[in-house]
């Protein structure tokens, strides 16, 4: 019989850090201390901060510590999901600014200029190399 290695990952990121892209809009159950709750973060956000108010209200400290603690855990969560969408967001801007500055580099016209340039160039150093050898031919 074939024994698994169990510290070989199944997964394709090895033990990279997972993107939390996706967290703003994904489902999370998460079994606090009242029961499951389950929702999108925000949403686990107000149940718990509800929670938390209601223990507040009854004056159990202890309730109250423990449900604002949940509450911050997905606060964390949602603010760096939040984070790395909006750095995705950046980037994906600047790629799209440096294609499109790309295209109009390229453009059918700019190519022209540049053809244009450099025949120029291209015959103004063959004036300069004819006057060079006229010079020469003039010396000797």
């Amino acid at each position: 019989m074939r024994q698994s290695n169990k510290s070989r990952s199944r997964n394709k990121n090895n033990g990279n850090r997972r993107s939390m892209a996706n967290a703003v809009n994904r489902v999370f159950d998460s079994a606090g201390p009242e029961g499951k709750v389950r929702g999108t973060p925000q949403q686990i956000i107000e149940k718990y901060m509800t929670f938390f108010r209601d223990a507040q209200l009854s004056g159990d400290r202890i309730a109250a510590e423990n449900f604002q603690q949940h509450a911050e855990h997905y606060i964390r969560l949602l603010t760096e999901a939040l984070k790395e969408q909006n750095e995705r967001k950046e980037q994906n801007e600047l790629q799209a600014a440096s294609r499109k500055s790309e295209r109009l580099d390229s453009s059918p016209e700019n190519i022209q200029n540049t053809k244009d340039f450099n025949k120029n160039s291209s015959n103004e150093s063959l004036v300069e190399q004819q006057q060079n050898v006229e010079e020469k031919t003039k010396s000797l």
